[in-house]
């Protein structure tokens, strides 16, 4: 029988039996390219097939156990899966090259080893190079087991013989599988692989960690079901020339995925950032305009970060807005809410957005901040360094309150700040020491704000 001809799109791994020149599931342009026949060696055709008729069992007869956790070793790591890894779970790694995923993998065997054994299987990195990493990061154990292996079928001999309780994959575009013909990264080697990986985590009760690169947009390189497949999806994210890193879930089957964890790359490897809010307010410059502190939820933590905004006269005929860690479509509409409800002329200057740390704020509490920072800028007036402000803007430039208040204002006090500028709510009790302004609108917030 003649094989259908398929085609898939090179970014996100969407099948599809036309070509195209735009992808239909991520609109990219001319990345659809025929899949090569796909031949699978070693597959008979001849004997009896005895297949077994699965029973379904009532929900109300299933067991109520819940799932099995253990630390990691990094009370952030532990926070963005949800409270400790889960036994038996397949979690995937993601980032850029260079980032530091590797390092975070390697290092938290040193605690994993105290109580279970690792094998570290490693597609990119011989043996002696795992060995000098491995004693950069003061990671030395005999229950950490390593293997410089690409063979899917020898890695799985090798679980099978060590029986490993924590298995580590580095990197899944590596693996690759005999059976099939094409070559280790492709769409279907990825797809089989983590396939065999996901039934090696389920039918064995191995917790299997794999380490995935990014394209170029930001996300899993291969194809879309693979995120899917696995239970829990993680981003690390961060600037390569910035010693700072974020780790947040963008899938999580067992715990929450608006959670964020925050390390520092240094030269004995990451080091876990207990107060991320003090370090993304390190060096802030006092009595400078265009800069105001907000507060936004990452989770269940409150984290103070820096909107600074530059507001300047433009020559050109259509003004230059740019955004950095801030929604640009939101961006653009605050500053038309500005000039048509706070009464500044800014359809004529370039604005430019920027928040400090590499946070990227996509909740409406940091647009009253925004506002402050870019009225701030543009007036030339600095605002004091002990006012926040927390707020939604509406299009009338009305303010509307937002979720957890007051730990927002208890987190905003614990950091030294005295004054807040946010929405009228009642009932809000604030800390000793914080004086709350309360306002309905923006030109309210600005005069209270630039006033002191």
């Amino acid at each position: 029988m003649k094989q259908r001809t398929m085609f898939y799109c090179t970014e996100c791994g969407n099948e599809t039996p036309k070509w195209a020149g735009r992808c239909p599931a991520c609109g990219s342009w001319n990345t659809v390219v025929e899949r090569p026949p796909e031949t699978v060696k070693g597959k008979g055709r001849g004997g009896t097939r005895i297949i077994s008729v699965p029973r379904a069992c009532p929900v109300t007869e299933l067991g109520e156990s819940e799932e099995i956790r253990f630390s990691t070793g990094m009370s952030e790591l532990n926070r963005v899966l949800g409270g400790g890894a889960v036994k038996g779970s397949l979690v995937l790694v993601g980032g850029a090259p260079g980032i530091g995923k590797s390092t975070l993998m390697l290092q938290i065997c040193g605690r994993l080893c105290e109580f279970s054994k690792v094998l570290y299987v490693s597609g990119e990195e011989s043996q002696h190079q795992l060995k000098l990493r491995a004693r950069r990061l003061h990671v030395e154990s005999e229950q950490l087991l390593v293997l410089s292996e690409t063979g899917l079928e020898e890695m799985i001999q090798a679980v099978s013989a060590e029986k490993p309780d924590i298995l580590i994959v580095d990197s899944i575009q590596t693996l690759f599988n005999d059976a099939l013909d094409s070559p280790a990264g492709s769409i279907s080697q990825v797809k089989d692989c983590t396939m065999a990986l996901m039934r090696l985590a389920k039918g064995e009760n191995i917790t299997v960690f794999v380490i995935g690169h990014v394209n170029k947009e930001g996300s899993i390189a291969g194809p879309k079901v693979l995120e899917h497949m696995v239970d829990c999806v993680l981003y690390f994210e961060g600037d390569r020339h910035t010693s700072f890193r974020i780790l947040r879930a963008a899938k999580n089957r067992f715990g929450a995925t608006n959670e964020i964890g925050v390390f520092e790359m240094g030269d004995g490897g990451l080091k876990e950032v207990e107060n991320p809010s003090q370090m993304l307010l390190s060096g802030r410059p006092e009595d400078a305009p265009g800069t105001c502190v907000t507060c936004v939820m990452e989770g269940a933590r409150p984290v103070l970060a820096e909107i600074q905004a530059l507001v300047v006269t433009s020559s050109a005929n259509n003004p230059r807005r740019t955004s950095n860690g801030f929604d640009y479509n939101r961006a653009a509409m605050l500053l038309a809410v500005l000039e048509k409800r706070g009464g500044l002329k800014l359809s004529a200057c370039d604005a430019y957005l920027n928040i400090i740390g590499g946070l990227q704020l996509d909740e409406p509490a940091a647009d009253l901040a925004a506002i402050v920072a870019l009225a701030s800028s543009y007036l030339d007036k600095p605002v004091p360094g002990d006012l926040t402000a927390i707020g939604e803007v509406g299009l009338t430039g009305e303010l509307r309150s937002v979720s957890q208040l007051s730990q927002r204002i208890s987190e905003v006090r614990r950091l030294g700040f005295s004054r807040c500028v946010l929405p009228v709510h009642r009932g809000l009790v604030p800390p000793p020491g914080l004086e709350l302004l309360p306002v309905r609108n923006i030109g309210e917030a600005i005069r209270a704000a630039l006033r002191g």
